[in-house]
């Protein structure tokens, strides 16, 4: 089982940008961590950051091709990229929305989750660890 993780705007920023929300470890670091953690369930991952939008969709538009399902951090694209949205919407394998912080408990406008309705969960608010408890619940998904 092939998962494509997919981080968006600013996240190649993790372990420098705001450590006391999304830690100190950088996003290299925290994806190796995850990497190890799905061969341990039997899966591989394939990461990719990009701060492009546009990137993202493409990514999300061929996805069905070559992977059973996707984990998505969108970043601040979360909270108005109906583009995205409509992405998410139209891709042919389940994607799980992950957020390093509780966005609901931050600035009013992180609590906008524009791309929620359209993906399979949401798992935040528990720092790296959520890529973890994700992968967990894809997993669990994939096999029912």
């Amino acid at each position: 089982m092939k998962l494509l993780v997919l981080n968006g705007p600013n996240l190649n920023m993790t372990g420098r940008r705001e450590p006391e929300i999304y830690g100190v470890r950088s996003l290299d670091e925290i994806m190796d961590e995850l990497s190890d953690y799905a061969l341990s369930r039997g899966a591989e991952i394939v990461h990719i950051q990009t701060n492009h939008e546009g990137a993202l969709i493409d990514l999300l538009q061929k996805a069905g091709d070559e992977y059973s399902a996707v984990l998505l951090n969108a970043g601040a694209l979360t909270h108005y990229s109906y583009a995205l949205r409509d992405a998410i919407a139209c891709c042919t394998v389940p994607v799980g929305e992950v957020h390093m912080s509780d966005i609901l408990s931050r600035e009013p406008f992180r609590a906008i989750d524009v791309i929620e309705a359209v993906c399979a969960f949401r798992i935040m608010g528990s720092g790296a660890e959520s890529y973890r408890i994700a992968l967990d619940e894809m997993l669990e998904q994939i096999s029912k």
